[in-house]
């Protein structure tokens, strides 16, 4: 009997912000019982860290280089062979999206029978310049449905929070009109309406806890009287702000008030916990369905959120805030024999999850793929598994490129020539920059050349083959897939 399978994807969430795994604050039970009863990867990363690459890599199981997809830049067309809703639709399951998905056009449905979409607010499809500023809409499912809801030209902007940014405050209206609420609300309805003769693919993919950053109340207000620790903050990072970047409310880099920041963690934390709950209502439908344990359940995250790291925000930069994600699989049926209450090591990436899928449901795996089913690393069997991974992001002057083991992890910035080195088994929270200390110079050098070997051949001409050359062109989509 092959499974069902749910992939719950949640947007901007951090690999440490699940109770079970330690975290001081956050309170997640549906996913502390997920990682107890499943099993966690602890070093699962993303190599792109923005969210249209990330899921290039998630729905194709390719490498950013050969998805094409290097940074973050909108309007460019999906245009690719085999993907992960694709294969098993080919192969008999009814596949349905409800949520966010960030492909190009809106509307293409990427392999999937159905699209119920919310992308959340994407500046190119709001902009005038681009389109009316009613007809965006028509790439949107959940505003409509708000609208009607609500009685009145309800938006997603009401309350004043912009979609990147650090302010925060509860969400306005009802929590069952919040968008989080709505995307398990039609996840349910699919399980009403699916094809009994078929396994399903339902992919819930949530918006938030991206900003902005507005929890209902009651998830704000859980938080907002904790004694939430500081973030961490390098020996290498900025502890000035000249320029008062931190007043920018969607800012990248800066210094922002504590009780400002405060909030934003708060809010952040509440985000989360309100998506777990929501999990929990999804989790009982699936029981009440009788379809609980013959589904197979992936959780997981595009990239992460700096968060106030380092006097850092949101994504693109290579530090652990922003490319350690969550990857829970649980299967509460037993149907994969995976054990219970496993925790990986290994480094594993969002391109592991189409072949980690297919496998389970016994699908054939396209040669387009690069990534690596985990089912056989789960279960001990005697098979090499990569060292490291490679990521990047095209970024103007902080474009970078990093090397990450999980214990390890090396940073090359491409437009300055800057260099870091953490030890992360020692130094998770990566506060020491060990790159130019001397006892650390062969380790520098050895992931030095690692890197080398990744980028020979590149079109922006990063390396020599011998040495790395700094200021080269940054592109964040390589030219096979826009010319």
């Amino acid at each position: 009997m092959r499974p069902n399978i749910l992939l719950l994807m949640v947007d901007q969430m951090r690999g440490d912000c699940i109770g079970a795994t330690g975290h001081p604050v956050v309170e997640t039970p549906h996913l502390d019982m997920m990682k107890r009863d499943g099993v966690m990867f602890e070093n699962a990363y993303c190599a792109v860290p923005s969210c249209i690459a990330a899921r290039a890599s998630l729905f194709t199981g390719m490498t950013p280089v050969s998805h094409g997809r290097v940074g973050y830049e909108d309007m460019v067309p999906w245009n690719y062979e085999h993907t992960l809703p694709g294969e098993l639709a080919k192969n008999g399951y009814h596949t349905q999206c409800v949520g966010k998905m960030h492909v190009y056009p809106e509307r293409h449905l990427l392999g999937f029978h159905n699209v119920i979409l919310h992308n959340g607010y994407l500046h190119y499809n709001r902009s005038t310049r681009c389109r009316s500023s009613e007809s965006w809409n028509e790439c949107d499912d959940y505003l409509p449905w708000l609208r009607e809801q609500l009685g009145f030209k309800a938006d997603v902007i009401d309350s004043g929070l912009n979609c990147n940014s650090w302010v925060a405050r509860p969400w306005p209206y009802d929590e069952y009109l919040h968008p989080t609420n709505w995307v398990v609300h039609e996840s349910i309805d699919f399980l009403r309406r699916r094809d009994p003769t078929k396994p399903f693919f339902l992919m819930s993919s949530f918006v938030r806890p991206h900003s902005p950053l507005d929890p209902p109340a009651v998830y704000y207000e859980q938080y907002i009287d904790e004694d939430i620790p500081d973030p961490p903050i390098g020996d290498w990072a900025k502890r000035d702000d000249r320029d008062e970047s931190g007043l920018m409310i969607d800012c990248m880099e800066g210094i922002i008030g504590k009780r400002q920041l405060k909030r934003a963690r708060a809010a952040y934390y509440g985000l989360i916990t309100h998506i777990d709950h929501q999990i929990g209502r999804l989790l009982q439908a699936l029981h009440d369905h009788d379809v609980l344990h013959n589904t197979l359940i992936v959780f997981t995250s595009d990239h992460g959120d700096l968060l106030g790291d380092h006097n850092l925000f949101r994504k693109s930069l290579p530090y652990e805030g922003s490319i350690n994600i969550p990857l829970i699989i649980y299967d509460p049926g037993n149907m994969m024999e995976l054990g219970r209450n496993r925790v990986i090591s290994e480094p594993v990436e969002l391109m592991d999850i189409m072949p980690t899928l297919l496998d389970a449901a016994g699908v054939c795996i396209p040669e387009t793929v690069e990534g690596s089913s985990v089912l056989p690393l789960i279960r001990g069997e005697d098979r090499a598994w990569r060292e490291y991974i490679h990521g990047e992001h095209s970024y103007g002057k902080k474009s970078n490129h990093f090397i990450v083991t999980g214990k390890e992890k090396y940073i090359w910035y491409s437009q300055t020539g800057r260099e870091q080195y953490f030890d992360l088994e020692n130094d998770p929270e990566e506060l020491y920059d060990l790159a130019k200390d001397s006892r650390y110079i062969k380790q520098v050098e050895y992931w030095r050349n690692i890197l080398i070997g990744e980028l020979e051949g590149r079109g922006e001409g990063y390396t020599d083959g011998e040495k790395l050359i700094v200021g080269r062109p940054i592109r964040s989509c390589l030219s096979h897939i826009i010319e």
